[in-house]
């Protein structure tokens, strides 16, 4: 109430084109000191800029004055300010006749709230704010925040609210607060502004502060809904959000992979390769826990393919020409799996090879295994997608629809659990005897926010291969196996129009648009083959403890008595792959060990 917005605009300016106009120079130094160890070392040239906490201060002035107090506290943290002159200093003093001058030309009005001055400290009376010497002089003195913080205090405040474009001053408001006060910013740096101010309101709630909900969620669409009563169903009903990570990876040399699967990214250092990492779990990512075949938790085929996408677009490629699935990502029930991505160095043509390794989080004295392989290349430029003017009637014609309505109850007979972010298929249609099915899929809208993160949700692209077991022609439990020539056109699509077309008797080919029929996705082929309950728990085993060494005595390759069989023989999956495996490693390390 003390200024108009007119007249508050008219100080603002003015104060920053007197102060631009000052000469160049001089220096701030924000200090590990108190003011009292500081005001004996300062003379005409420097002065007490701020006053942020109990040993936290600002000198100000001639750069020579103020490294001399540098210099002075030689032993003590102490940082230099990127400012253009030296603010609250008596470099500031050939400005403040013209600006008194501008402040008297203003209206003031009664203050309607207390004010805690940054001038002294203390409640401003209403005559000290409605006077143009205040304001002359909170351009020229120190700015006494802590103080101010002690006098809010000292009044009973225990809740502070920072209004700001980041949290840097409830850091230093604590400093000079009571031990159980709550602080909380509306506002953080590089973190979503409607999250960041639901997460300082809820700080203040939990506290006691009371917070009109009714007002905070108007116009969104929110409403009050029933917690779950029935405990049988095993479903979370936590909100997800993102997952805490501790640490900010540029820091490991790293770079943020900005992607929901993947944490981090980092080029190879002796060629031209990539490396991605992440870290998977049914805790962090719980919607992967809706993708259960025959009992076992699966990181989906898509989510393989998502992860070569992804890495793809690390390089430049945007085509998985070939990815293959060697063995199940499975996710245990507590704990969770480190995940890495390797792209090698480009050919001569620009192909990279990419692999898809995992290992479980306690398991660091153990190999990787390999759980998909494949090639990237780039798109030739002006390549179009096949099939996307079919988008254009919908549903297209000299289709019959097929009905779904039982679709997941038969799919759990199979052996597939899919949970309710995995049930999005939502319409099909097929066209002749099966050779070509349409279909609409849906993610469901709690995973919308994930999707917006995603080169397309491996959950989507799940639930679009649905239509092809609704028309499967056994009752085998088949998982993706092979991709080719895999392209994305558009990212982040939550709804989905999809045409698969049979390939051969285990493949099928994919294209899919957006709901205006726009281009989103292109499969060549995708192969299939059955998958068994022994094979998953293959898998389990395999990925809860893959191969060890174990050294024991052994007679020589040479013994007649002792049945040999050569490494590459296992390896090339000739015969059963025994429990021992004896390599040779004669030389290594200076021992002689068959």
């Amino acid at each position: 109430g003390v200024f108009s917005l007119a007249d508050a605009c008219a100080l603002v300016a003015a104060r920053g084109r007197l102060m631009q106009a000052l000469p160049e120079g001089g220096a701030m130094l924000a200090l590990q000191a108190t003011e009292d160890e500081v005001r004996p070392l300062l003379g005409g040239l420097v002065s007490i800029a701020a006053v942020n906490g109990p040993r936290a201060v600002v000198v100000s002035g001639a750069e020579g004055a103020v490294e001399e107090i540098r210099a002075h506290f030689g032993d003590r943290k102490s940082t230099r300010l990127r400012v253009s002159h030296a603010f609250h200093s008596p470099l500031m003093d050939p400005m403040l006749d013209d600006f008194h001058r501008v402040v008297e030309g203003l209206s003031f009005g009664t203050p309607l709230i207390p004010v805690v001055s940054n001038l002294t400290g203390q409640i401003a009376a209403s005559e000290e704010l409605c006077s143009p010497d205040y304001w002359v002089r909170h351009v020229r003195e120190a700015v006494r925040f802590a103080d101010g913080i002690r006098t809010l205090t000292a009044t009973g405040v225990t809740r502070f609210l920072e209004l700001g474009p980041d949290g840097v001053l409830t850091a230093m408001a604590a400093e000079s607060a009571d031990a159980d006060a709550v602080f909380a910013a509306v506002l953080r740096k590089d973190r979503d502004e409607e999250t960041t101010t639901l997460q300082a309101l809820a700080r203040l709630y939990v506290d006691g502060a009371k917070v009109d909900w009714t007002a905070v969620f108007t116009g969104t669409g929110a409403q009050h809904v029933d917690l779950p009563t029935y405990p049988f169903q095993r479903r979370r009903y936590w909100p997800t959000g993102t997952v805490a990570r501790a640490g900010d990876v540029r820091f490991a040399g790293l770079s943020a992979a900005e992607h929901p699967l993947l944490t981090a990214s980092v080029p190879l250092a002796d060629d031209d390769g990539v490396l991605l990492t992440g870290r998977l779990s049914v805790q962090s990512h719980p919607w992967l826990a809706d993708h259960n075949v025959k009992g076992t938790v699966l990181l989906p085929g898509t989510g393989l393919l998502e992860l070569a996408l992804r890495a793809g677009d690390e390089v430049g490629c945007d085509v998985v020409e070939e990815l293959t699935l060697a063995a199940p990502l499975v996710l245990p029930a507590e704990g969770g799996v480190q995940v890495q991505v390797k792209v090698g160095a480009p050919d001569g043509a620009g192909h990279r090879n990419v692999g898809v390794f995992g290992r479980l989080d306690d398991a660091a004295d153990e190999v990787w295994v390999r759980h998909a392989g494949g090639v990237l290349s780039t798109r030739a430029e002006g390549t179009a997608p096949a099939q996307w003017s079919d988008w254009s009637v919908w549903p297209p014609e000299g289709v019959e629809p097929v009905s779904i309505e039982d679709a997941y109850d038969t799919f759990a007979e199979a052996g597939f659990g899919y949970g309710p972010v995995f049930q999005g298929l939502r319409a099909m249609w097929r066209r002749g005897q099966g050779e070509e099915l349409f279909a609409e899929v849906v993610l469901p809208e709690q995973a919308h926010d994930d999707a917006a993160r995603f080169g397309l949700h491996p959950a989507l692209l799940d639930a679009s291969l649905h239509a092809g077991l609704v028309e499967g022609a056994d009752d085998d439990t088949v998982v993706p196996f092979a991709w080719n020539q895999v392209s994305l056109h558009a990212a982040g699509a939550t709804a989905v129009r999809v045409r698969l077309t049979r390939v051969g008797a285990e493949g099928l080919s994919l294209t899919m648009a957006d709901m205006t029929g726009r281009p989103v996705l292109s499969v060549g082929s995708m192969l299939s083959r059955p998958v068994s309950a022994e094979q998953l728990e293959s898998g389990v085993r395999t990925a809860e403890r893959p191969y060890a060494i174990e050294w024991a005595t052994l007679p020589h390759a040479a013994n007649p008595d002792v049945s040999w069989v050569r490494w590459e023989e296992v390896s090339g999956g000739v015969g059963p792959v025994p429990g021992v495996v004896v390599l040779d490693c004669g030389g290594v390390g200076g021992m002689d060990v068959p």
